[in-house]
């Protein structure tokens, strides 16, 4: 299991080695459906389900692929872990996980 924070250091532990910067990203357009029941919640206001369930799906695609890369550099933790979030266009965005892969040591 591999830690993940948003600040830069996990309690309990000293980093022995910085790997570098980790990310995974994501790129996603909502499907035909998605679209029309998005655009229909659109028209009536309030929370939009369709388009926060895009977008959590999304986040959870991206740190599980920044994730993958932390493992396969043999990480123990990601520290300042962020997201960033771009539409590239009309319906198109692209979402990033990334941070600083670390070795841990406890102390």
């Amino acid at each position: 299991m591999i830690i993940v924070t948003t600040t830069n250091e996990v309690s309990g532990f000293a980093v022995s080695a910085y790997l570098g910067i980790v990310r995974g990203i994501i790129v996603r357009t909502p499907n035909i459906g998605q679209g029309l029941m998005g655009g229909l919640e659109t028209i009536f206001g309030g929370q939009n389900s369709t388009y926060t369930e895009i977008c959590e799906n999304t986040r959870v695609e991206a740190t599980n692929a920044m994730l993958q890369h932390a493992q396969s550099i043999g990480a123990d933790a990601v520290i300042g872990m962020r997201y960033d979030s771009t539409e590239l266009q009309t319906g198109m965005t692209e979402v990033l996980a990334y941070g600083t892969a670390v070795k841990l040591v406890r102390g």
